[in-house]
């Protein structure tokens, strides 16, 4: 039997499961994570609801199950089928399946919710965000059934939900707005002479809209049309609403929200701002609380025009006051979200107030227990979106898979990890590609951001093509650090799309070196005998000593590597010398390896006996590629394996549906025209011709599933 206590790799490993196990079991009793919720104790004298049913899935379905285990309210989950086995299905007290995995079949399916409702005796629904969570019509049924609903009224859901209703209750309410259209947009010939009116840029949405969904951005009459049909089809299949409206795009905008709480006696208040401008097609990246760029009467005067908003419609619940703002700090209204926002931990963490336990009061009728003096303004919050998509395409493209192996970074202080998703989980097709909330406080920007950075370095996902390399570089960009940031961020910084992160020349240095001290420590393991001293005795004189050549990015750089008696490794490169301490255990999931005075958070994700390595450093995947000069004189003989030519193909860039083909073979089309529409995760993405030539083959049509690399049209 191995005697696995004298492993340093098995005691980190199984450190790190331990902490991840007991925070899923545990977590709904610990003091130390209901302190990322609320600084105050629940009272659990206050009259409460007996049972809720949520009416999402994913993390936050698991995150207001978490809040009701607290406050001591039993929880219904439902689920689709292919979520039988999901995480909240596991945490809640009850699940009910409604339906199959197309979201018109089962979580926006209110007749199966109410059924279920009815069935299990619930008092009260909980909608998360997305779904029905802005569905008045759902509330209204709710309302008849004498159902609570934790969220806002019908009637404000309505009148926000609408944006051209809610710009002009805005303009009502005192609350600054863009300049653009307040009807309907007609058609395509009305969008390009509404743009032309008011001036472009413009912006091109979705009536209904939210979350990115519905919306294109057009400097130009072209860009006008196609926006226009594209956004108009987003909006038709994720709202069941194709109106549009177009207003106009505020150049260099910084998007910054602002959290209100109103209770059903009238009361509202400001939970301070959000900034949100790190954006990819509209969908929000990173954020922070509180906002670099806003000050004390900017934050003031944004707060009372929110609150003056949310008193104009009787709001009461959590809701969100999006604002643009331009570099002179002036500020106009962008819509009003009626519900829990994604972003909400990192406005928990730094009031204290948990927003879920607010709501589930509101809604049960109890006033506020907060003034607006008593909102407090702490530190500073980072919250990174974890999606499920690579982003070296676009900056994320949908990723799908199971999670082979995954481990979340909870075991650092001061990180909060809102997940949906365990070790063997499946990521799908049919919902949002997200795989967790990585939100990280300090006292300080700097200390969050140092945080943060540990987190994704530490963060272990295997299975499925992930966001984090994105993420870690933008966290240490310099722009992002001095706080120079808007919505445009993303293509400003990096105009030929994300390349993974570029090293230095020092960094590129530290990389080589870890890589030939993990190729030597795993050589050294090759040379031993374990339990057969007699031997190892005879292998006194094993190599310790090696002369490498090391390939990153296609460029070799020799490398001498040799164990010094103190049990450090000596790695030579271009004649500087580093010292790296022989500790290195390849088996665990992360490594914390120091290069002279420099600690860095590595995981080595692959390596194989041909010395190919796979290293994430400073977020990135790196190939690397290991070789003794004696082997590499062999391989420079070797041919190269010809590379396949896909220039005269239209290849799937994820797996998705394809919802309309614009070609058929015997065409002739040009470079750049439209050939397909493939949608994913909900968001639409034309494809287009990769050259001019004759369409020779069509494999696909409408309706039709495809994987990631597939040839979907074929040009002569």
């Amino acid at each position: 039997m191995i005697n696995l206590k004298y492993s340093v790799g098995f005691q980190f490993l199984f450190k790190i499961h331990r902490s991840f196990n007991h925070s899923l079991k545990n977590e709904c009793g610990r003091r130390s994570l209901s302190s990322f919720y609320t600084t105050d104790p629940i009272d659990k004298a206050e009259p409460t609801f007996e049972k809720i049913l949520i009416a999402n899935r994913g993390e936050i379905a698991c995150r207001v199950i978490r809040t009701a285990k607290l406050m001591g309210i039993k929880t219904v989950a439902v689920h689709s089928t292919v979520d039988s086995n999901a995480l909240h299905v596991k945490m809640a007290d009850e699940a009910v399946c409604i339906g199959p995995a197309a979201t018109r079949e089962s979580y926006l399916n209110m007749e199966k919710i109410l059924n279920v409702i009815r069935q299990t005796g619930s008092q009260a629904v909980h909608p998360g965000y997305g779904f029905l969570s802005e569905n008045a019509e759902f509330v209204t049924i709710l309302e008849k059934e004498g159902i609570s609903f934790i969220g806002p009224s019908a009637h404000a859901i309505s009148g926000m939900g609408d944006k051209i209703e809610s710009k002009r209750v805005a303009k009502e309410a005192g609350v600054h707005v863009i300049p653009g259209f307040d009807g309907v947009v007609r058609d395509e010939e009305h969008c390009l002479e509404i743009s032309r009116n008011i001036g472009y840029p413009v912006m091109i949405k979705a009536s209904a809209g939210g979350g990115g969904k519905g919306m294109r951005i057009a400097w130009n009459d072209n860009e006008a049309r196609e926006g226009f049909r594209l956004s108009k089809q987003e909006a038709a299949s994720s709202f069941g609403d194709d109106r549009m409206l177009v207003e106009k795009f505020v150049d260099n905008p910084r998007h910054i929200e602002i959290q209100i709480l109103g209770d059903k006696q009238g009361n509202v208040i400001y939970l301070n701002e959000r900034e949100c401008s790190i954006q990819r097609r509209n969908q929000k990246v990173i954020e922070e609380a509180p906002s670099t760029f806003i000050d004390p009467a900017t934050r003031i005067a944004m707060g009372q025009q929110a609150v003056s908003l949310a008193k104009k419609i009787g709001y009461s619940s959590a809701g969100t006051v999006e604002f643009l703002v331009d570099s002179q700090k002036n500020f106009y209204f962008l819509e009003m979200n009626t519900r829990l926002q994604v972003e909400h931990p990192i406005t928990e963490m730094i009031t204290g107030i948990d927003l879920v336990h607010q709501m589930i009061r509101i809604a049960k009728g109890h006033r506020l227990n907060l003034k607006q003096s008593d909102v407090p303004l702490r530190g500073w919050a980072i919250e990174c979106r974890v999606y499920a998509e690579d982003p070296f395409k676009n900056f994320g493209l949908p990723s799908i898979g199971r999670l082979d192996q995954y481990i979340e970074p909870t075991f650092i202080p001061n990180v909060r990890c809102d997940s949906g998703v365990e070790e063997g989980s499946e990521i799908s097709i049919y919902y949002d590609p997200m795989i967790c909330k990585l939100a990280c406080h300090g006292p300080t920007r700097d200390d969050a951001l140092k945080t943060s950075i540990e987190a994704l370095d530490s963060y272990v996902i295997r299975g499925v093509t992930h966001n984090i390399p994105l993420l870690r570089d933008i966290l240490d960009e310099s722009r992002f650090v001095r706080g120079d940031i808007n919505t445009k961020y993303l293509p400003e910084v990096y105009p030929n799309g994300f390349q993974g992160k570029q090293l230095q020349l020092l960094e590129r240095q530290h990389l080589i070196s870890i890589a030939a001290c993990m190729w030597a420590t795993n050589e050294r393991r090759l040379q031993s005998f374990t339990n057969e001293s007699n031997v190892n005795s005879m292998l006194k004189k094993n190599v310790e000593r090696w002369i490498l050549s090391v390939n990153v990015g296609g460029n070799k750089t020799p490398c001498q590597v040799e164990l010094g008696e103190d049990g450090y490794y000596k790695a030579t490169i271009e004649g500087k010398t580093y010292r790296i301490r022989n500790t290195l255990s390849l088996a665990s999931p992360v490594i914390k390896v120091t290069v002279d005075d420099e600690t860095h958070v590595v995981q080595l994700i692959s390596k194989n006996s041909n010395g190919d390595y796979r290293i994430r450093f400073k977020g990135t995947p790196f190939a690397v590629s290991i070789l003794t000069k004696k082997t590499e004189g062999y391989v420079s003989h070797m041919l190269e394996k010809p590379k396949v030519d896909v220039s005269k193909a239209v290849l799937s860039p994820m797996p998705g549906v394809i919802r309309s083909v614009n070609v058929k073979v015997g065409d002739n089309v040009s470079e750049g025209q439209e050939v397909l529409v493939i949608e994913a995760m909900k968001m639409q993405n034309k494809l287009t011709a990769t050259a001019t030539g004759k369409v020779k083959s069509v494999n696909c049509r409408p309706g039709d599933t495809v994987e990631e690399g597939i040839t979907l049209v074929e040009l002569e």
